[in-house]
């Protein structure tokens, strides 16, 4: 035999079939990413798996587990998912709101549920209304009153001699008694050492000095 067709094998010596399954592994693309998707809280707690279009995975994120629990309790996950199938897009994110909210209400509330509290806020706000018509009703009278106050200062400043106001307007606006019409001058007219000077000091004092001016 010839040397050339003798074959010898040695330990160190590897066949390529080893060789390539000992090769490292070849590195991923530059610029790509893993992402691994958290079900959301609904799939999560359905214990189902989330696909890609899921109805729920929108508006119950894993980050609330709570809010489908809730929902969940009183209405259900196939109500809650056909009732979102039926509507538009734009408006499932106000509905799912609004099953929420109803759940927490008829959680604490199991007789009348969101219809007690709508009832509640009704009764606020008609009491809210009641109390500002009478504030209103106050802020005219006192209008009014300013209003007549008024008038009756301008006569007095203007005429102090012939002005005059009854007794029972002294009272209300805190006026000193009309001398014009006090009972030791019942017919109208001041006295006879009494100016026009002296009757109009006597309409500016205060209540405490009409003693010294007509004694």
């Amino acid at each position: 035999m010839d040397a050339s067709e003798t074959t010898t094998s040695s330990p160190f010596t590897s066949s390529p079939r080893a060789s390539s399954s000992s090769s490292p592994p070849r590195p991923s693309p530059a610029g790509t990413t893993t992402v691994v998707v958290s079900p959301c809280a609904a799939c999560k707690i359905l214990r189902r798996r989330c696909v890609e279009k899921c109805v729920l995975a929108p508006y119950f994120p894993p980050s609330e587990p709570l809010k489908f629990t809730t929902a969940h309790r009183v209405f259900g996950a196939s109500n809650i998912i056909k009732l979102l199938q039926e509507l538009p897009e734009g408006q499932r994110a106000d509905a799912v709101s609004s099953m929420v909210y109803e759940a927490n209400a008829r959680i604490r509330d199991p007789v009348y549920g969101c219809a007690g509290a709508i009832c509640q806020l009704q009764k606020q706000v008609s009491q809210l209304q009641a109390q500002l018509a009478k504030a209103q009703a106050e802020i005219l009278t006192m209008r009014s009153q300013q209003e007549s106050l008024i008038a009756i200062l301008c006569s007095l400043a203007s005429s102090p001699a012939t002005a005059h106001y009854s007794d029972d307007d002294a009272n209300i606006y805190g006026l000193p008694p009309n001398p014009l019409l006090s009972s030791s001058n019942a017919g109208g007219f001041l006295d006879e050492g009494t100016t026009l000077a002296a009757a109009a000091a006597a309409a500016a004092a205060p209540a405490s000095s009409w003693e010294q001016l007509w004694t």
